[in-house]
């Protein structure tokens, strides 16, 4: 049951845009469309891949069997725990703007999205995770443990020319 539980770790930076770039579409589409129902598949997604990666996520699922085999030039792998604690900061906002959408309507929810829409372009079309920016800053205070991801908090474990 543990191991349903998990998050891959390394994680394809390929599948890893993929699913921002379906972020970014998603709350544009409920924006654009004005349909707050799209946030439900929105917010699922965030709490299905943080609770077990893209198992039980029908977009991280998407994004690993079928996008990413499909991207070999974007194929790196990068380490599961930042993109895990990215994913859950994308929860808190697809979460925040699914109760404020319940409590005061879509028109004051849909702008929690923007934040998350600016994030998950970063990654979709750069390549840059601020999640894991703020991870790796997290990481650097002490409030993450370096046991958390040892590959993180020791880069020449990645890039052994990095020791030299």
């Amino acid at each position: 049951m543990s191991s349903f539980f998990s998050f891959p770790n390394p994680v394809n930076d390929a599948a890893a845009r993929t699913v921002a770039f379906g972020v970014v579409v998603l709350s544009l589409a409920a924006i654009w469309l004005n349909q707050p129902w799209i946030l439900v598949p929105l917010t699922y997604g965030f709490l299905a891949r943080v609770a077990a990666g893209p198992k039980i996520s029908p977009l991280g699922w998407l994004a690993v069997n079928v996008a990413a085999p499909r991207l070999p030039a974007l194929e790196k792998f990068v380490p599961g725990p930042p993109k895990r604690f990215a994913q859950a900061i994308g929860a808190a906002f697809a979460l925040s703007a699914s109760i404020v959408t319940l409590a005061a309507g879509f028109s004051a929810g849909r702008w929690i999205l923007v934040p998350l829409i600016a994030a998950a372009s970063l990654e979709a079309f750069l390549g840059f995770c601020l999640g894991c920016a703020i991870f790796a800053r997290l990481m650097k205070w002490g409030l993450i443990p370096e046991s958390v991801c040892a590959d993180c908090a020791d880069i020449t474990r990645r890039y052994p020319s990095a020791a030299s």
